[in-house]
């Protein structure tokens, strides 16, 4: 049976048969929906409806899904991004993921996959915790106004940089291995490439360790884990995790 809800999604590819097949499927489900076939027609509906996900084609006839995706953080729409796309590069996803998109899915894909790829998505997004402040040394993060700070210094991240670093930060000094991460922050695996949570782990260190002792450290052969320096020596991973 079809849930009740008041989520708003924009659907956008230039096949008018995609947006209607991936409409009628998301209507089925409850979903409050909108369509555009155009980058431009894109940021306006974006901007006029405030969609709570947005499924984004990349290959659009004016502008690109990822230069889209980019233009609506600009005008502060900050609906998490579902790309949905025939590239399946791993490159293209690391673009793809780095400007702020949540997920990604390859042409051809099933409506199913896709139903559950939103579904994932709006999870993780929303928060299944409640708000509140996390804080290691001199790093917090307050996830009412979902402001990061180092040493009082303010540190803008992506939606997935911030995803990812909520993670680390509620286990502090716990040794969590790639799986568990991948698992934790995009609901699901990259078919054992780990290229992806290596680039958002540099792209961290960059933002936060760039002006004090670093926090984020590799465990070789296991994971990552938030702690002080002096802390490094001798990690032990969590009960019941395995090395890669």
């Amino acid at each position: 049976m079809p849930t009740t809800s008041s989520t708003r999604v924009l659907v956008v590819d230039d096949e008018h048969n995609i947006t209607d097949l991936v409409a009628t499927a998301l209507r089925y489900e409850g979903f409050q929906v909108a369509t555009a076939h155009t980058g431009t027609q894109a940021l306006q509906a974006a901007i006029q409806v405030r969609p709570d996900l947005v499924i984004l084609d990349v290959m659009l006839p004016d502008i690109d899904g990822f230069e889209v995706a980019r233009r609506l953080g600009r005008e502060g729409v900050p609906a998490p991004v579902l790309f949905l796309t025939a590239r399946d590069a791993t490159e293209d996803k690391v673009r793809g993921l780095t400007i702020g998109g949540d997920d990604y899915v390859t042409k051809p894909f099933s409506l199913a996959e896709l139903i559950a790829r939103v579904h994932a998505v709006l999870r993780r997004t929303r928060g299944a915790a409640a708000a509140s402040r996390l804080t290691f040394a001199d790093l917090e993060m307050d996830d009412d106004t979902r402001e990061v700070t180092r040493g009082g210094r303010s540190i803008e991240l992506t939606a997935t940089e911030y995803r990812l670093l909520r993670y680390l930060l509620a286990n502090a000094r716990k040794v969590l291995t790639r799986a568990q991460i991948l698992d934790h922050v995009w609901d699901y695996d990259f078919g054992g490439d780990s290229g992806v949570l290596e680039t958002y782990i540099s792209y961290l260190r960059k933002k936060i360790d760039a002006e004090g002792p670093p926090l984020i450290h590799t465990v070789r052969g296991v994971g990552y884990t938030l702690r002080l320096p002096k802390e490094t020596t001798s990690p032990k991973p969590t009960s019941g995790q395995v090395g890669d």
